[in-house]
């Protein structure tokens, strides 16, 4: 093996690539007796699950045999976009033959993430496997671009109304969503 070939079978391994887990895929595949899709999103780079990875999932799932087993969705993710997850849940649950899917959680599932692993019939975990908070993120970014949470969308507003109640404001400041 040339030394190029070397460096980039090191680098695929320290980035944890698809080619050095492929075989753990068919592996997993073999011992659950079902089709396995792989959804990791990263907790180091601002990267979130939102609307392209749905139809990412449903290009995956697409190119699955028809051949009656069932989806196991193994996911690690800090979350995104709710409406994501829930497309993300009716694919998955849309190609599967009982309407159900299963999720495996090697690692962590926040947020939108958590959301999708509800909305499986089973799911897998280790001791160490982590769920939760669900915090939604709604289509609003802050001054640096980030998705503002419910919550903090909602803190916003209430800080709002506070600051203005003493205000001669004839409009109504009370915060409303839709």
């Amino acid at each position: 093996m040339s030394n190029k070939a070397v460096f980039s079978h090191i680098l695929d391994e320290i980035n944890q690539g698809h080619g050095t887990r492929r075989q753990l895929y068919v592996d997993l595949e073999k011992q659950l007796g079902k089709h396995v899709i792989a959804f990791f999103t990263s907790f180091s780079w601002p990267v979130t699950i939102s609307d392209p990875d749905t139809d990412m999932i449903e290009e995956a799932l697409q190119r699955l045999p028809t051949d009656g087993k069932d989806i196991v969705l193994l996911i690690n993710s800090p979350g995104g976009e709710g409406i994501a997850a829930e497309r993300i849940v009716n694919v998955c649950r849309s190609y599967s033959p009982k309407n159900s899917f299963s999720v495996i959680v090697p690692r962590r599932a926040k947020s939108a993430a958590t959301m999708i692993c509800f909305g499986a019939k089973e799911i897998g975990m280790s001791r160490t496997s982590e769920l939760g908070p669900v915090d939604p993120q709604i289509m609003v970014s802050d001054d640096q671009g980030r998705p503002i949470s419910v919550h903090a969308a909602h803190e916003g507003n209430a800080r709002i109304s506070v600051e203005t109640s003493g205000s001669r404001a004839t409009h109504s400041t009370t915060p409303f969503f839709f």
